[in-house]
C-alpha cells in the first residue's frame, strides 16, 4: 500500500463519507419518516395519507401530489418521542461526520504536499496523516452510532404506535436513507482503519498519531551498519604483540 502517497483507500473513504453526509442531509429534510393512512368508507371522498417529517407535516389525498394540509411549524409541536430524538441526533451526526471529512481532507493534503522530512523546530506542531485519518475514522464511527440507533428505534416505535392506537402507521423512505447513510459512515471508518493498520508498521514516525519526541534527521536516513564496521573500533584498540626470535 502506498502509504507515503494519497492512496485509493483514503480517497474512497472521503467519497464514501461525502455521500453518507449527503444522504443524512436528505433524510433530515425529507418529510417521509412516518406515514399515517386515514381511510374513509364514503365513496365520494378519498383516503388521506399524512406524511410526517422531522420539521414539517403534509397531508395528501390519494393520487394527489399537493398538500391539503401543510404544517411548517411541526418541528415545534412534535408529539412523537422518536422523531424528537432524531431532531437532535441527525444534525449532531452530520456535524460529527463533517468534522471527520475535514480531518480526512487535511490528512490527504498533508500526505500530498508536505515534505517527507519534517522541520525539527516544528516537529511538535506538525499534523501527520496517520493522526488525521485515525481520528477521522473514530469520528465516522461515532457519527454512525449517533445516526443508526435512533433510526432503528423508529421501526420499533412504529410498531408501538400501531399496538397503542390502530395499525395505520408505517415508516417511510427516510428511515432507509438514514440507515444506509449510517452504513456508509461505518464503511468509511473501516477503510480509514484498514489504511492506518497497513501503514503503522512503517519505521517512520510519520505513521504514529503523535510525536513522543522531536525526530532527528538521523531517524529518516539511517543506514544499517555491517558487523565489520561495528567491530572496527574494537579492532583498532587491540594491541598487537610480537615475539622476537
Amino acid at each position: 500500500m502506498g502509504c507515503r502517497d494519497v492512496h485509493a483507500a483514503t480517497v474512497l473513504a472521503f467519497l464514501s463519507g461525502t455521500a453518507s453526509v449527503a444522504g443524512l442531509l436528505a433524510a433530515v429534510l425529507l418529510p417521509n419518516w412516518r406515514q399515517m393512512r386515514l381511510y374513509t368508507f364514503n365513496k365520494n371522498e378519498k383516503n388521506v395519507t399524512v406524511y410526517t417529517g422531522l420539521w414539517i407535516k403534509c397531508a395528501r389525498f390519494d393520487g394527489s401530489r399537493d398538500c391539503v394540509i401543510y404544517d411548517p411549524q411541526w418541528y415545534t409541536a412534535v408529539d412523537q418521542l422518536d422523531l424528537r430524538v432524531l431532531q437532535f441526533a441527525l444534525p449532531l451526526s452530520m456535524l460529527t461526520a463533517v468534522s471527520a471529512l475535514f480531518l480526512c481532507l487535511i490528512g490527504m493534503c498533508n500526505t500530498a504536499f508536505v515534505s517527507s522530512v519534517p522541520n525539527i523546530k516544528l516537529a511538535k506542531c506538525l499534523v501527520n496523516s496517520a493522526g488525521c485519518h485515525l481520528v477521522a475514522g473514530l469520528l465516522f464511527l461515532l457519527a454512525c452510532a449517533i445516526c443508526l440507533t435512533p433510526s432503528i428505534w423508529v421501526i420499533f416505535y412504529n410498531n408501538y404506535l400501531n399496538r397503542k392506537y390502530e395499525p395505520v402507521f408505517s415508516f417511510d423512505i427516510s428511515v432507509f436513507i438514514a440507515i444506509a447513510s449510517a452504513g456508509g459512515l461505518f464503511f468509511t471508518s473501516v477503510m480509514l482503519f484498514l489504511w492506518y493498520c497497513a501503514c503503522k508498521s512503517l519505521p517512520s514516525p510519520f505513521w504514529q498519531p503523535l510525536y513522543s519526541h522531536a525526530p532527528s534527521m538521523h531517524s529518516y536516513a539511517s543506514q544499517p551498519y555491517s558487523a565489520r564496521s561495528r567491530l572496527s573500533a574494537i579492532e583498532i584498540d587491540i594491541p598487537v604483540v610480537t615475539h622476537a626470535s
